[in-house]
């Protein structure tokens, strides 16, 4: 059996905190299991597209083939939405997937109605749409076939490279001018990759993908999320320099931030990976935050505020301008856009 202090192997959390709409917590008695396995759950939901009207964020609307990720990051600023389906932000978050079979269908329809106008969606706004389990699902992939057929443009957001398995429909989307990719690289560290990200790819898998991606003509950049003070913001030139060298062509960075539950369960991994460093890295934390784990405001949320935000801010755009990178993703555009075809549609009917 294993640690009780530590997450199942492969995983981020170390337990099931209660979620803030529970009134019973259930406390596991003896140690932890060493593995808890994966569990996919059907999600009927019977739109696909979300809305956003968060600022910090580049588009209004984004597509979430699933909820839950497995990536496993003790870190995820998504894992509170779980709680909302009456589970747990800790292991449930990365072990009970939900899965929109439907996905693809959905979309087309949404599209196809009037009501739609050509936008950019974001791929995906909260969980991965490249976890493991796409690997058997598709259903990004399908997501992705029906807005290369509409060509509506997307922003994919991953840690994964399995992103360039689908190099078919990210080019045809480049034609037109719609499509971006962000490859998320938190560290180059392989160990404190494994640790903090457990189920994501490898740091040199990640930047061969952004090669193979700029290779293919697929606008591409390097996304440093989170940046977690004392723990990777010294690597912050180096990962510049690396997905530059890679092909990235433009950049940004985003604050760890730790939003409800997240805190204990970063908090409870900070004591499992480096408890040596746990005071040092939560103290810098609120002094980025006004003394506390969390800045809800926008603006603010994703940079965070004080000396230490503005001496990781200089770094960060110091970096940048020494590896040629721009601030921001080029502009994608709407006029190739096409409705589905109503034949289309029929074959979901």
């Amino acid at each position: 059996m294993g640690d009780a202090n530590r997450p199942p192997r492969g995983r981020g959390a170390t337990a099931n905190p209660r979620g803030r709409f529970e009134r019973v917590e259930v406390e596991a008695v003896g140690p932890a299991p060493e593995r808890v396995e994966t569990e996919l759950l059907t999600d009927s939901s019977r739109t696909v597209i979300a809305r956003n009207r968060s600022p910090d964020v580049d588009f209004a609307a984004s597509i979430n083939p699933y909820r839950g990720c497995e990536h496993g990051c003790s870190y995820c600023y998504a894992r509170p939405t779980h709680e909302y389906l009456g589970f747990s932000a800790g292991l449930d978050f990365e072990t009970r997937i939900l899965v929109k079979h439907e996905a693809p269908e959905l979309l087309t329809r949404e599209l196809a109605a009037p009501a739609w106008k050509p936008q950019l969606l974001g791929l995906s706004g909260v969980t991965d749409p490249y976890q493991p389990i796409e690997r058997r699902l598709e259903l990004t992939r399908r997501c992705l076939e029906v807005l290369a057929a509409c060509r509506n443009p997307v922003a994919v957001v991953t840690k994964n490279a399995l992103v360039t398995r689908d190099l078919d429909h990210l080019t045809r989307l480049a034609e037109h001018r719609a499509v971006v990719v962000w490859m998320s690289v938190t560290t180059l560290d392989p160990e404190l990759a494994r640790k903090m990200e457990p189920r994501t790819s490898h740091p040199a898998k990640r930047l061969e993908a952004i090669a193979a991606l700029a290779e293919a003509g697929v606008p591409v950049g390097g996304l440093v999320a989170p940046v977690v003070p004392a723990l990777n913001d010294h690597e912050i030139p180096a990962i510049l320099e690396a997905v530059a060298g890679a092909g990235a062509t433009f950049t940004r960075y985003v604050m760890l931030r730790l939003p409800g539950a997240v805190a204990g369960v970063f908090g409870d991994w900070l004591e499992a990976a480096y408890p040596d460093r746990r005071e040092r890295i939560l103290s810098r934390i609120r002094d980025l935050r006004g003394g506390r784990l969390n800045d809800p405001r926008f603006g603010t949320r994703g940079r965070g505020e004080g000396v230490f935000a503005e001496q990781t801010r200089a770094l960060f755009h110091g970096a940048r301008k020494r590896a040629g990178l721009a601030r921001s993703a080029p502009a994608l555009s709407t006029e190739s856009f096409r409705r589905p075809r109503t034949d289309q549609l029929d074959l979901f009917a």
